[in-house]
Order: structure tokens, then C-alpha cells, then sequence
């Protein structure tokens, strides 16, 4: 008695012995679900859940009145209930179940915060560093956080969701089947006013969640509920004849607190799951059409959509702002946190990335002017580049890029500046249009660091090659760089770089979206035959970093030998060259190539008109120093110019192929080059051998055009056209008839439009094209049209060199699926069989893959030659190269499916051979080859059951570890496919595997036999127990490999330094790891 008396008059004492665990079952006690006894069923769900919520509130009042221990608890909820200033009771029951769980949620806040008051942890031990700290005693377990979770849910569910208005939050009614239960049972019209109790409930739970382990719990399921519930009482317009008494509406003071609230939770909460939020409040619910009898669901409302997007851009400008949208939207999509398992398909999500794109590229109405929105929001843009994590880089990626873009298109007056510029500006630093402070220009100083190169090629790749949108601004901006670019590419191929490849691909995208006259202008400023195209800064190099980049540094002083400057300067030019034409080679495609080829030609005949036309008279000499020396400047610069020329030609002509043009424009420009070359030549007398063969093919270049070679449209001969003039020159001028004649006749049939075509029009495309091999020539009439289109792709000097390649190597394949079976002729067969001992090794392996095809395809001439066929396999067997050994082991195999009892005794005799007679090597290859055959029998591999397991089990005796290893593999693949049939040899398999487990010194080979006995029981399944009447003797057998794996396994177990680790390896260790399960996983199938 004077304990409750004592307990009443002082708080803290009850709290003291009133723990979390009588509270936790009072709430419990709550929420159990057997309130109703009766067991009609004319009860609806409905008069169910209400008969509960009474039953349980009587069971808890009986409990508080009855129980003595539960009158500590009872004290101290009448206590709180004093202080509470809302109505307990209602003829409402669910407001009253709720009112007493939020007495029961506060009572528990109560005690968790006396009890953390109350805690004082011991000093930690020194001796004992190791040992975890003292647990707080607010701490919840699992079992009492699952029933927290409950409460909350009852709470949101009775006391929050049924009070908000349409098209505030998500209705309860499609949330579950419990909800819409819910939401018929409560009485709104009852005392207390509907707003009053939404008021009531979010300021409890928001007085909960000031706890640090409650509020994590409320948030991360409730933020929503309670976020709709705060917008609708502090910001829902009132109305102006409130229809309830003026005491029951929230005073002004009350909504500003509830505003204030919100704003608090906001910012307290994780950022990413605010913005999704008020994303999903102010979408309001999705239409559904379930439900014929459901209405359609209410939008949100104005003042509510207007809210969330004024929070929603609050969000945006704080600090990190544009991750936590990015952020909240993904995770919101289906992709769980950023990085989760679906987040790979909402990167590939495109509508997802152009909605995040339009929002963060909108200026709020927050912001005081676009220009501040964007200087402070694109920083963070390209922040979203350089995240660490892969999956979650991947997604930010393409948000960013899309946001780039997108910002670019509907600000390009402001978007350079605060997104471009800092982007490119490690670049800008070192081009020829920056000015260099002359206190950065001592040598050796890094005016840009390898973290920054990097990151800057990095970004540039994401948003111009990635995004691949070739907007103006965004081309305008790259065109100063690509020389600074051109110049990086050129130094990452002198060693291995990772940004050797990102540079490659941002200059051909940038040479292929560009105009095709500032893409011609790039590469003359590439080959230096344009000095003012922007380049890399003459007093900048580039320097390989410590950490494997790129850095960019001052150049160091020149050497004062002028043969090494000199050689120094030939030898870049010429790399840049030669780089340059690599990379022009993958610019053939789109015509880049051909037109710039056709540039360097014109430019070459300009020069040789001026190098005949000019006349360069000494200077006299009244003429001063200073003149003398810029005219040995004018001509030193001339003949450098005719050198960067002509060498451009010379490597374009080695790198590029007979595909350079792609279109009859660009054929028309270089024959109209080639005649203008030699009409040049002609008006000065300078004839040659050369230029006459070169005139010689132009011309016949376009008589093959106009002979059928192309098919010419009427468009076509407009272009053409553009030859008359020169050809009309050409007839006049030349002195050879015959090629006056040829330009005469081919002005005529341009003229005519092909109408009218001569003998000698009709010779000369004949001779052009006859330049074939005519082995090729008879191959052509045989292909297909695909054969034959492709195979004027071919490169004609190869041909001409190997006439595999053009009979087998690249035309073969194509021949073999288009021919019938049995075209082979005796010539092409023997041809291949000279090829398959071939010592180039393209050729030998091209060649052992069609015999391998026409022996697949049971082709009559290769099987009346088998022994020979099979000779040459097994002799490329011994071949070091893997590309032709495993031609020869795909052909073997293929040939013994067709004759196994020929072939297959041979090549068991060769793998059960010594050593001195076969290296282990082709033994290994023929191992491959029975695997191979094995796998093909099938079913009637059981005819050769006795001599394969014998040569297998012969081999587990082999000195050679690798050849034990090879039988044992080969071993458990018959087992595997003879099924019940290996009953009368199981003992001798069984007793093999079990002593190469036991006594092998090979873990290879040790793995290999528990692999066996895997394969064996896996093929066997269940016939396992048929195989033999003597069961016993075959599990006693295998239980002695798991009863070895297991001692085996007792190495691992033992304390570190004992006698048996010591014994036991690290790769005995790994092996017994990973073949004990997969042997006793095995074992088990004899006893199913």
C-alpha cells in the first residue's frame, strides 16, 4: 500500500519500475485480434473490427483494475492523460482506441527518456578493448520494434489517413482491404471535429519522433501520412462560415505551428525520401478503373499542387539540392536506394531522366533570376558526374547528361557560361588562345593535373559523345579544343592511357557532327598545314603523371643542338601524321575521309600551278637584313608547306583503302583532281610516266562508271557534267591519241546521259574491270547477290598474293552455305588440303575450319578422303598456335561422328601413349577431342563403354598430373552419359575415386575425382540404388570420400599453428572447401 502511494506521489518512481516490456504488452493487449466472441456470420467486417476495438479497450481497462503490477503503468497514464489537452472519449470508438494507444506511445517515450537520463556506463575496461560498449536501455529488440511498427500502423490508419481530404495523400480505401474497412467505421460527425483530431495525432506523433529511435522508426514508414496531414492543416484554405463551432477549428496559432512542423520535418528527414513525398502529394492518386463502382479519384488540389512545388524547390536549392531529387525520383521509379537491383533499368529509363531534366533545367519562381538559379545549380550538374559508385555513377550519368542537353536547348545564353566553361577550362588553359601568366611560365610548372585531364576528357566523352546530341552550342564549343584534343590523342599512343580511346571517340563524334567545311578546316589544322586553327599551346606539353595519367606542364628549354631540334620536330610531325591517318581511317564510313583525300589533291595541284607559275626573283641588294630574312621565312615556309602535302598524301594513300569514297560525288572530285593535275602538268610540259598511268586510270575509272559499274541516276550525270570542260582540255592538249579519243567518247556518253556509248567507252570500263583474279572472276558467278556485293569490298593486292584468301579465307564461307552439298570440285579440294599445310597461321586454320564444315555437311569428296583428312587433323593437333590446334580438334571430332570405329581406337591409342611417344600436350589436345566425341555419341556411347573407361582409368594412373586430371574429367562425362549401363564396371570406378581422394598428392587431380563422382550420381539420379544389388559396398565406397573430405575439412578447424594446418596447404584448404559439399550433396541421391 505505501509502495502505490509512493509510486502516485512521485513520477520518477514509477517510472522506475515500470519497464518498456509492460508497456510494449499493454500495446500488445491492444492490438490482438480476438475482441469478438461471436460467431455469426451475419456479422459484417465492419461490426467486426468495431466489436474488436471495444473488446480490447475493455481487456485493457479490466488489466489496468485487476492486475496490481499494471497499476504503476495505470498512474502513469492518468497522469499524461491530465496533461493531454484533447478529449479521451468519443462515441466514436475508433477515436477513442486511438486516443488511449497515443497515451499508451507516450507513456513509452516517457520511460525510454527516464531511463537514458537515468544511465550511467561504466568506465570501459583497458585490459578488455575489444568488447563492445554498454547498450542503451531505450534500445528496442526486433520483436519490440515489430510491435512499435503495429501501434504506428493503427495510429496512421485510425487517427490520420481517414481525416484528409480528397486528393490529399493516398485514400485508405486503396491502400488495402483493411483501410477501406476503416473508413466506413469512422463516425466523423462525432465529438471531437474531424480536423481536431488530425491536429491531435500529427503533434503526437511529432512529439515521438523528437526521440532519436522512435523518430527513425515514424518516419521511414509514416513521413508521408504525417506530411499530408501538416499540409492540409496548415496551408488548406479555411472556409469563410466554418460549419462547426469556432472552438472546434484550429486557431491561427495552431495552423502556424503545424506549418512550422512541416518546414522541420522537411529538413530533418532524408532529402531524397522529402522529395519523393511531395512528388507523390502533389500528383495526387492515379486514376484507377478496377473498380466500375469506385469512383474516380479526386486530383490533388490547387493550393495543394502549388505547396509541394514551392517545397519541392526549396528542396532543389539547398546545398546538394540536385542529388536529392535525382535521388528521390530514381528511388521513387522502382529503383529502390540509388544503386539497387533495378537501378541498371531505370538508367536505361529515358522518361524518367527527361522529366528530372525539365524539372532541375525550370527556374522556380523562388529564385531572384535564371542567371542565380543556374550558377548555383550547375555545379552541382557536374557534380553528378563524378560519383564513385558504378551502378549508381551509371544512373546520375545519364540524368546528367539529359539535364546538359536539355539546359543547353532552352538556355543557351546562360548554360555556356556555367556549365561549359567549367567543364572545359583545364583545357582553355593550355590552348593557343589563352594567355599564359608569365608567372606560370617557368618550366616544368603543371598548369594542368592529371585529376583534372582526366576528369575532364571523362566529362566531355559523357556529354558530348554519350548524350550524342549535336547541338550548335555544343559544337561551337568543342571546335577551339579539338586541336588540344588531337594533340592529347597523339601523346596517349605513345604508352597505354584510358583516355586514349575517350579522346578518339570525342574527335571523330566531333568530326562527324561538325559541317563538312569545318571538319575538312580541323584537319588541316590537325596536319599543320593551317596555322591558325586553335592547337596546343607551342610552350604546353604533355607529360606522363606518377599516378599513370596525363598531365599538362611548361615546356622545358631547348636543347642547343640544332640537328636534335630539328629531328625532334621531323619525328612529331611525322607521328602526328601517322596518326593522323589512323584516325581518318575510321572517318571512311561517313565520306570524311574520301573528302579530305580529295582536298590534299586539289591543294597538291594549286601547288605545282604556283610551283611553275611563280617566279621568285632575288632580292636585290639595296634590300636591308630584316626583308632578306622574311623572304627566306616566306620560302623556308612554301617548301614546308609542299613537304606537309605531299607527305599527307603519302600516308593517306598507305592507310586508306579502296572503300575512302562512299559516294559518286566524291569519285567525280578526285577524277576531276586527277585531270586538272595533268592538264597543269601538260601546259608546262611536264609529262611523266606517272601522271600519264594515273590519267590513264581516272579516265577509266569513270568509263567503268558509266559502263554499268554503277548504277547512275539522272542526278548522277549532273555531277558527271562537271568533267566536260577538263575532258574537252584533256582531248585537246594530250598527245597520246588513244587517251584523246577516250576523252572525246566520254564527253559524248555524259553528255547523252549513257544514251550513246562507244567501242572504246565500252573497252576501257572492260579493262578496269578485268583487273580481277580470275579465279575470283569464276567464284563470282557462283555467289549469291549478297556474295557478290561483298565482294567488291575485298582488298585486290591480298588476293593477288594468297589466293586462299580469296578463294577460302574471306569468299569460302559464304560459298559453303550458298552452294548444294557436293559442288566441291577435285581442284578447289586440293587447294584447301595445300592450304591446311599452309605456314602462315590465318591460312592453315582458315583452311582446317571448311574441311571441318565440309565434313559437317557430309560432303562426298572430303569423306572419300577421311584417313587423309584425318592425318592432317591429328598432325595440327601438335600446333602451337591455339587459333589452328583447335580447328584441328573441332575437325577431328566432327569426323569421328561420322566414322567412330575407324577413328576412335586411334585416337585412344595415341592418349593412352607414353610420353616419349606423344608430348603431353597433344595428349591433353586429344583428351579434348574424346570429350568432344563423348558429348556427341549420346545415348550410343555405350558401344565403346569398354575400351573409353579402360583408357580413362589406365590414364588415373599416369605420372602426369595434368593427364590424371584430363582421364578423370573424360571419366566422370562417360559416367554421366552411360546412365544405369555402368553397373557392371561401378565397383572399379568407385574404388578408383576413392583412392585418388585418399592418396593423390595433386589437388587438381583430387578435385577431379569428387567432380567425378558429381557427375556420376548426377547422371544416375535416382537409378543410383538399381545399379547393383550390393548397395553397400557402393556407399560404403563414396561414404569413405566424404568421411576423407571431412577429415580433411577437421585441418581447418584446428587453432592456428597446430600440427595439422601446418600439413594442410592453403590450396588443400581451398580444395576441401570446395568439393565436400558438392560430394555429400551427391551421396545424398542414394538414399531419395
Amino acid at each position: 500500500m505505501a509502495a502505490s502511494v509512493q509510486a502516485a506521489a512521485a513520477p520518477s518512481g514509477v517510472l522506475g519500475t515500470c519497464g518498456l516490456e509492460q508497456i510494449l504488452e499493454a500495446l500488445k493487449l491492444l492490438l490482438s485480434p480476438g475482441g469478438s466472441g461471436s460467431t455469426s456470420l451475419q456479422n459484417t467486417k465492419h461490426d467486426v473490427l468495431l466489436e474488436t476495438l471495444k473488446s480490447n479497450l475493455s481487456a485493457l481497462e479490466a488489466k489496468f483494475l485487476k492486475d496490481a503490477q499494471w497499476k504503476k503503468l495505470k498512474t502513469l497514464r492518468d497522469e499524461i492523460a491530465d496533461k493531454a489537452e484533447w478529449p479521451q472519449s468519443s462515441e466514436d470508438i475508433t477515436w477513442s482506441f486511438t486516443s488511449q494507444t497515443l497515451l499508451l506511445l507516450l507513456c513509452l517515450k516517457e520511460i525510454m527518456t527516464r531511463l537514458v537520463a537515468e544511465f550511467n556506463p561504466g568506465k570501459p575496461n583497458p585490459r578488455t578493448p575489444e568488447a563492445a560498449p554498454a547498450l542503451s536501455p531505450d534500445t528496442l529488440s526486433v520483436s519490440q520494434q515489430k510491435t512499435f511498427q503495429s501501434v504506428l500502423q493503427f495510429v496512421v490508419t485510425l487517427g490520420v489517413c481517414p481525416y484528409l481530404m480528397p486528393g490529399v495523400g493516398v485514400p485508405l480505401r486503396d491502400r488495402t482491404e483493411f483501410g477501406a474497412v476503416v473508413q466506413g467505421i469512422v463516425r466523423l460527425e462525432a465529438a471531437p471535429h474531424a480536423t481536431r483530431r488530425l491536429y491531435i495525432c500529427c503533434r503526437v506523433l511529432l512529439d515521438l519522433a523528437q526521440h532519436a529511435s522512435l523518430g527513425s522508426l515514424i518516419f521511414c514508414r509514416h513521413f508521408g501520412d504525417i506530411a499530408a496531414g501538416l499540409c492540409q492543416l496548415g496551408f488548406c484554405p479555411t472556409k469563410r462560415k466554418p460549419p462547426v463551432p469556432v472552438e472546434e477549428v484550429l486557431t491561427e496559432e495552431e495552423r502556424t505551428l503545424s506549418r512550422q512542423a512541416l518546414r522541420d520535418i522537411l529538413d530533418q528527414v532524408y532529402q531524397p525520401l522529402a522529395v519523393r513525398e511531395l512528388l507523390i502529394l502533389q500528383g495526387g492518386s492515379p486514376q484507377s478503373c478496377t473498380d466500375v463502382k469506385t469512383k474516380l479519384r479526386c486530383p490533388a488540389p490547387a493550393w495543394l499542387r502549388r505547396l509541394c512545388g514551392q517545397l519541392l524547390s526549396e528542396r532543389l536549392m539547398r546545398p546538394n539540392g540536385v542529388q536529392a531529387v535525382v535521388r528521390g525520383i530514381l528511388e521513387g521509379a522502382g529503383a529502390g536506394a540509388a544503386g539497387g537491383s533495378d537501378a541498371e533499368a531505370t538508367a536505361a529509363d529515358w522518361k524518367k531522366c527527361d522529366l528530372i531534366a525539365k524539372i532541375l533545367a525550370s527556374c522556380p519562381q523562388q529564385s531572384l533570376s535564371p542567371e542565380s538559379y543556374y550558377k548555383d545549380i550547375c555545379p552541382q550538374i557536374l557534380d553528378l558526374f563524378h560519383l564513385q559508385d558504378k551502378l549508381t555513377a551509371r544512373q546520375f550519368q545519364r540524368v546528367a547528361t539529359t539535364t546538359f542537353t536539355t539546359m543547353l536547348r532552352e538556355r543557351p545564353e546562360l548554360a555556356p557560361k556555367y556549365l561549359l566553361q567549367p567543364m572545359l577550362a583545364p583545357l582553355h588553359r593550355c590552348s593557343t588562345t589563352a594567355e599564359i601568366p608569365e608567372s606560370d611560365m617557368v618550366p616544368g610548372t603543371v598548369l594542368v593535373t592529371e585529376e583534372e585531364l582526366s576528369r575532364c576528357v571523362e566529362d566531355v566523352f559523357k556529354v558530348y559523345v554519350v548524350a550524342n546530341e549535336p547541338l550548335p552550342v555544343l559544337l561551337d564549343s568543342l571546335l577551339p579544343l579539338l586541336g588540344v584534343f588531337f594533340s592529347l590523342y597523339c601523346f596517349t599512343q605513345q604508352s597505354a592511357s584510358h583516355i586514349r580511346s575517350l579522346c578518339q571517340e570525342i574527335l571523330l563524334w566531333a568530326l562527324v557532327k561538325l559541317e563538312r567545311k569545318r571538319a575538312i578546316a580541323s584537319l588541316r589544322g590537325f596536319s599543320g598545314l593551317d596555322k591558325a586553327v586553335p592547337a596546343l599551346h607551342p610552350q604546353c606539353q604533355f607529360r606522363a603523371a606518377t599516378h599513370g595519367g596525363i598531365v599538362i606542364t611548361v615546356k622545358e628549354a631547348l636543347s642547343d643542338d640544332e640537328d636534335e631540334a630539328l629531328y625532334q620536330k621531323v619525328s612529331s610531325e611525322q607521328s602526328q601524321m601517322e596518326h593522323l591517318g589512323d584516325l581518318l581511317l575510321h572517318c571512311q564510313p561517313c565520306g570524311l575521309a574520301g573528302d579530305f583525300f580529295i582536298f590534299c589533291l586539289k591543294e597538291l595541284s594549286h601547288l605545282l600551278e604556283e610551283n611553275e607559275a611563280e617566279f621568285t626573283p632575288k632580292p636585290p641588294c639595296s634590300t636591308s637584313l630584316l626583308e632578306l630574312e622574311q623572304h627566306q621565312t616566306l620560302l623556308i615556309e612554301d617548301q614546308e608547306r609542299k613537304l606537309l602535302v605531299l607527305q599527307l598524301l603519302a600516308v593517306l594513300c598507305e592507310k586508306m583503302s579502296e572503300q575512302i569514297f562512299t559516294h559518286i560525288t566524291q569519285v567525280v572530285d578526285f577524277v576531276a583532281a586527277t585531270l586538272q593535275r595533268a592538264c597543269a602538268g601538260l601546259a608546262h610540259e611536264a609529262e611523266s610516266t606517272v601522271g600519264s598511268q594515273t590519267l590513264s586510270m581516272a579516265m577509266g575509272l569513270v568509263a567503268a562508271m558509266l559502263g554499268g559499274a554503277v548504277q547512275l541516276k539522272s542526278s548522277d550525270f549532273v555531277v558527271l557534267k562537271q568533267l566536260l570542260p577538263l575532258l574537252e582540255k584533256v582531248s585537246n592538249t594530250y598527245p597520246d591519241p588513244v587517251i584523246q579519243e577516250l576523252a572525246v567518247d566520254l564527253r559524248i556518253t555524259i553528255s547523252t546521259h549513257g544514251a550513246f556509248s562507244t567501242e572504246a567507252v565500252s573497252t576501257a570500263a572492260q579493262s578496269t574491270l578485268n583487273k580481277k583474279d580470275p579465279e575470283q572472276k569464276i567464284k563470282e558467278q557462283r555467289q549469291t547477290s549478297y556474295d557478290a556485293s561483298t565482294e567488291g569490298t575485298q582488298n585486290r593486292p591480298e588476293q593477288e598474293q594468297n589466293p586462299l584468301r580469296t578463294g577460302q579465307g574471306s569468299s569460302e564461307p559464304c560459298t559453303a552455305t550458298s552452294q548444294p552439298p557436293g559442288n566441291i570440285t577435285t581442284e578447289q579440294f586440293r587447294e584447301v588440303l595445300l592450304s591446311a599445310c599452309d605456314p602462315q597461321v590465318p591460312t592453315r586454320a582458315a583452311a582446317l575450319r571448311t574441311l571441318s564444315r565440309w565434313v559437317e555437311q557430309r560432303e562426298g569428296r572430303a569423306l572419300e578422303e577421311q584417313k587423309k583428312l584425318l592425318q592432317i587433323f591429328l598432325e595440327n593437333l601438335e600446333h602451337e598456335d591455339s587459333f589452328v590446334y583447335l580447328s584441328a580438334i573441332q575437325g577431328v571430332a566432327l569426323l569421328s561422328d561420322v566414322y567412330p570405329e575407324e577413328i576412335l581406337v586411334d585416337l585412344l591409342a595415341r592418349y593412352d601413349s607414353s610420353k616419349d611417344k606423344h608430348t603431353p600436350e597433344t595428349r591433353m589436345k586429344v583428351g579434348e577431342v574424346l570429350m568432344r566425341i563423348v558429348r556427341a555419341l549420346g545415348d550410343m556411347v555405350s558401344k565403346y563403354r569398354e575400351p573409353l573407361i579402360h583408357t580413362f582409368l589406365r590414364g588415373v594412373k599416369d605420372p602426369d598430373g595434368a593427364h590424371r586430371a584430363s582421364s578423370l574429367s573424360n571419366l566422370g562425362e562417360l559416367c554421366q552419359r552411360l546412365d544405369f549401363l555402368l553397373g557392371p564396371v561401378v565397383h572399379e570406378v568407385t574404388i578408383c575415386l576413392t583412392a585418388v581422394a585418399k592418396t593423390d598428392t595433386d589437388v587438381q587431380v583430387r578435385r577431379a575425382a569428387v567432380h567425378v563422382v558429381v557427375l556420376l550420381l548426377r547422371g544416375l539420379s535416382q537409378k543410383a540404388t538399381e545399379l547393383t544389388s550390393d548397395r553397400a559396398s557402393i556407399n560404403n565406397s563414396l561414404a569413405g570420400i566424404q568421411t576423407h573430405l571431412w577429415l580433411a575439412h577437421q585441418y581447418l578447424t584446428k587453432p592456428p599453428g597446430s600440427h595439422c594446418e601446418r600439413d594442410c596447404s592453403a590450396t588443400q584448404r581451398s580444395f576441401i572447401h570446395a568439393s565436400i559439399l558438392p560430394c555429400q550433396v551427391a551421396g545424398a541421391c542414394l538414399y531419395m
